[in-house]
């Protein structure tokens, strides 16, 4: 028996393991997702999102301010507006909470820190959609684009670094990019979701946004049974200027992250949305995982996949976890 090869020679102890990992874990590659709703004086707990909250203007300053010193790679802000309409015209709103929001923080982390903002119009809208509804119901895609573009240049104007185009809507990547270069935005990158599923596993992120949400979006996030499906969605968004894509969500679609990965020569982001976190949290209160170590497990399997970002929950967390090391 030839015993020249000896894997195991090389996990005899940490410091060889970690000498010879493929993989690591930074905390300037997570992206920490923020929720500031309108109205509030103090951050309220979301319902299934253990230790995510919705946040006041202040708690939010507080929130980033961590991100900072942890030094957390970006922060991405979702915005609950008190008022909605069927057009979600707070999202065009200059002095609206996504607005003010981006505004501040920027102010707080300068260029530190990238600040992402959400543009899309779920949040925003009284039905719920990432669009405007058309005479029959059905989102009308190119009146959503119009919207889009003004909201493009407004965050831009806030300080936003990079604009997050979560609505799926076809074109929103090309629209937003024009919208931005018009107004002289040309340094303001664009996250593309351009794989965004039509998962079950949102549920707790609706929460998040106080969703109003009536129906479902299958008509525009894919098909979870399509995988070419998403590489043509992402040779699209690159050709229309994409400057990073996201895949959405993480967990359940590592083998959309390894394609794109393999595919295209741009920085690909995924995100371990508010089901699957809820799904690790509920195990590992339940006794059935060590909690720690299927985080860390589950961060590294999306970077060793082919990601190179990260959007994650626990990013504030296993920042701290890092330093510690």
């Amino acid at each position: 028996m030839n015993m020249a090869e000896r894997p195991r020679r090389l996990r005899t102890s940490q410091a060889m393991r970690e000498l010879v990992s493929e993989n690591h874990l930074h905390a300037e590659n997570f992206i920490l997702p923020v929720f500031v709703k309108e109205g509030l004086l103090a951050p309220e707990p979301i319902a299934n999102m253990k230790g995510v909250f919705q946040h006041s203007l202040d708690s939010l300053r507080q929130e980033v301010e961590s991100a900072l010193k942890l030094g957390i790679g970006g922060v991405m802000i979702f915005a609950i507006p008190l008022e909605r309409d069927e057009v979600g015209s707070q999202a065009t709103n200059p002095e609206g909470i996504l607005h003010r929001s981006v505004k501040m923080v920027r102010e707080v982390v300068g260029d530190e820190l990238v600040v992402i903002a959400d543009l899309c119009l779920d949040e925003f809208t009284s039905h719920g959609h990432c669009g405007v509804l058309d005479e029959v119901g059905l989102v009308d895609n190119d009146a959503t684009l119009e919207i889009y573009k003004v909201m493009a240049v407004q965050l831009a104007s806030a300080g936003a670094h990079m604009l997050g185009t979560s609505g799926m809507m076809d074109g929103q990547v090309g629209a937003v990019r024009d919208a931005l270069e018009s107004a002289g935005f040309q340094e303001t990158s664009i996250l593309a979701y351009a794989a965004k599923y039509a998962s079950a596993f949102y549920g707790p992120f609706r929460n998040a946004v106080d969703s109003q949400l009536k129906g479902n979006r299958k008509t525009y996030q894919q098909d979870p049974a399509n995988s070419r499906e998403a590489i043509r969605e992402i040779s699209l968004d690159v050709e229309q200027g994409a400057d990073i894509i996201m895949v959405k969500p993480g967990m359940m679609y590592l083998d959309i992250v390894r394609q794109a990965s393999d595919t295209f020569n741009l920085p690909i982001a995924s995100y371990v949305i508010s089901g699957e976190m809820a799904m690790v949290e509920s195990a590992a209160d339940a006794g059935a995982i060590d909690r720690k170590s299927a985080i860390l497990e589950i961060l590294l399997a999306t970077k060793r996949a082919g990601a190179t970002i990260v959007c994650t929950y626990w990013a504030l967390e296993v920042a701290s976890w890092l330093h510690e090391d």
